[in-house]
C-alpha cells in the first residue's frame, strides 16, 4: 500500500471512529481529497467536521507551512482598523513559500461581536490567528474555511439549529443552569467535537465513562475546560484531538 493510500485509510478509520453517524460520501470523499493534496492528519487535528462541513485547524495549517518549507510570516495590525477600546482588531499576515516569493496577503478581525464570551478580552490574539490562516489558505490553495476564521456563534437574525436540537433543561435550584447544559453550551461556543470533550471529561475525572463521575468531578471538569478554550483554543483542539489518534491507534 502506497504512503498516500495508508495516510487516507487513517484518516477514514479516525474519521469514523469520532463521527461515524455524521460520515456522508460526500464527506469521506472530500477527506480522501484534501489528505491526498495537502497531507492533512485528522488523529493530529488537522481537519475538523462541524456542521456536516469539513474545516482546517490553524495546527493543520502550520504543519502544511512546516512540510512546504515555508520561509516566513509577517503580521501586523492593521491600524486603520483598529480600536483598542472597543477591542476591535484587524491584523495583515503575508506568507512567504520560498526565499523569492512575493508573499500571499490575508486579513483577519475580532471583536466581541464575532467571538465566544469565554474570550473576552482575547480578540487581538483571535485576529491575528485568523489573519494567518487566510493568508495560508491563500499560499497553499486550500478551499475550505479555518476553524478560528469562523464565528463562534450563529449571525444576527439567522436561528441557533444546534441549540433548538438540545431540550430544554431545567435549571439548579440555585439558578444556575445544570452541568449538561454547561458543558453543552461551551461546546456549541467553541465549536469542540462532543464525542472529544466526553472522552477528555472521562480522563480528567478519572473514571472509564464521564457518567461514573459524581458531580464535583464533572463541576471540576467544566470550569477546566472552559479556562483552556479562553486562554488558548489552538492548543485545547490539539489536546483533544490527542484522543482522536489514541481511537485510531487502537
Amino acid at each position: 500500500m502506497s504512503q498516500d493510500n495508508a495516510s487516507v485509510t487513517t484518516n477514514l478509520r479516525v474519521a469514523k471512529s469520532l463521527w461515524a453517524d455524521r460520515l456522508s460520501r460526500h464527506l469521506r470523499h472530500l477527506l480522501s481529497a484534501l489528505t491526498n493534496q495537502f497531507q492533512f492528519s485528522v488523529a493530529h487535528g488537522d481537519l475538523l467536521l462541524l456542521d456536516r462541513s469539513w474545516y482546517v485547524t490553524h495546527t493543520g495549517l502550520l504543519r502544511l507551512a512546516r512540510r512546504n518549507r515555508c520561509v516566513g510570516i509577517d503580521v501586523r495590525p492593521a491600524v486603520q482598523f483598529c480600536d483598542a477600546a472597543a477591542s476591535r482588531w484587524a491584523f495583515r499576515a503575508i506568507v512567504y513559500k520560498s526565499p523569492r516569493c512575493k508573499g500571499f496577503v490575508g486579513y483577519g478581525d475580532a471583536d466581541p461581536s464575532n467571538v465566544s464570551p469565554l474570550v473576552r478580552g482575547a480578540e487581538m490574539r483571535v485576529a491575528e490567528t485568523r489573519a494567518v490562516n487566510r493568508a495560508l489558505r491563500k499560499a497553499y490553495g486550500i478551499g475550505i474555511c479555518s476553524v478560528e476564521e469562523i464565528g463562534s456563534l450563529p449571525a444576527r437574525g439567522q436561528p441557533e439549529a444546534n441549540v433548538r436540537k438540545l431540550p430544554p433543561q431545567p435549571a439548579n435550584g440555585n439558578g444556575e443552569p445544570k452541568l449538561r447544559d454547561q458543558l453543552c453550551r461551551l461546546i456549541r461556543q467553541h465549536r469542540l467535537d462532543a464525542a472529544l470533550v466526553k472522552q477528555y471529561a472521562a480522563d480528567f475525572c478519572g473514571t472509564k465513562d464521564l457518567r461514573q463521575a459524581n458531580r464535583e468531578q464533572v463541576a471540576s471538569f467544566i470550569k477546566h475546560i472552559a479556562e483552556f478554550a479562553a486562554r488558548d483554543r489552538e492548543e485545547l483542539l490539539v489536546k483533544l484531538n490527542s484522543f482522536a489518534q489514541q481511537a485510531g491507534a487502537a
